[in-house]
Parts: structure tokens; sequence; C-alpha cells
């Protein structure tokens, strides 16, 4: 099965960002994804199996555990828009700062996943929020925009992904609530 772990988006923030994408849309072509598909991965395995799963389970405990030793939650706050891609056809995506508690569950989780020889996605920790894939990204300058307001994650998950021709639709596997 194939699978990622993700920070859930509290409903506000989620609300908002979908609330910025529609305004996207009307100077922005492309296929932009459903809300209740909003979500910031942590960590892209792949094909796993069951025991494989368990595994990851494991890990995401290791590092929410090693989390709620710290005093801070983990923030998220926006940070402007960027893009993977060219400008005709981009991943259109909502940044993410990296606070101190951010980058911590991040490290945290992959330093588990290591330890539980669990393969993942090694890229740098880039947080953002996709909007929209194929987009075809304007000259110039966006209409004025909206920005959610920064929140608290509340829950860490293990996701399954299936692919189709609508797109990814997301399962929970496992998850795990973070302090506050």
């Amino acid at each position: 099965m194939r699978t990622f772990i993700a920070l859930d988006l509290p409903t506000e923030f989620a609300d908002d960002s979908a609330a910025l994408a529609r305004v996207l849309g009307a100077s922005v072509e492309g296929r932009f994804l459903p809300r209740d598909t909003y979500h910031l991965t942590l960590a892209f395995l792949g094909d796993i199996d069951d025991a494989e799963a368990a595994r990851a389970m494991d890990a995401i405990d290791e590092a929410c555990d090693k989390l709620r030793e710290s005093e801070e939650p983990v923030l998220l706050a926006p940070d402007g828009l960027g893009k993977f891609g060219r400008p005709h056809d981009a991943t259109l995506w909502l940044g993410i700062v990296k606070s101190p508690s951010l980058d911590a569950l991040a490290a945290n989780l992959r330093e588990a996943l290591r330890a539980c020889a669990l393969p993942f996605d090694d890229k740098p920790f880039l947080p953002h929020i996709t909007l929209a894939r194929r987009a075809r990204l304007p000259k110039g300058e966006f209409p004025p925009l909206a920005f959610p307001l920064p929140t608290k994650a509340k829950t860490l998950t293990l996701y399954k992904s299936t692919l189709d021709r609508e797109g990814a639709t997301y399962k929970p596997l496992y998850q795990r609530t973070l302090k506050s």
C-alpha cells in the first residue's frame, strides 16, 4: 500500500486555505485539490506492507513522545505561495513557516523511521500544503490574498494513498494527537 505521514490541518486553517485556493482559481488554470485532501507531509513512505505499517505507527508514537518532552506546540503559520515545476505546468502550494517545533517533529519522525529501518523520501523538509497541480501560473502578481491565520497542529496521521483518474484519495490508518 502507498503511504505517507502527515500533519492534519485544523478545520479553520483548512477552510481558510480552501478560500485562498478559490481566489487563486480565478487567475490560475489548473487542477485545484479538494479541501479534504489538504495536509502537510512529513514523510512519504511509498509502498509498504502491513508489518512496515506497524513499524511506521511505532515511529509516529516515538516522534510524538519526544515532542511531548518539549514545551512548544507545533505551529502552522503561512509563509506565502510557492511552486514546483515550470510556470506553465506547476504544483502550486502554500508554504508553512519552519518553526522550531515543526522542524523538531519532522526530524524526530525521520530519525524514528530510520531506526525502524523504514525507507522514505529523504528530500530536505519543505513544509507546504499542495493547492493545485498542473497549474498555469500567470505572469505578474496574484490578486490580493487572505492567508490563513497561524494555528497549532493537533494530529499526526499515517495515510494510505490510492491513486485513480480523479486524483488521490487518502484513508487514515493511524492517528496520534499532539499536545496543544
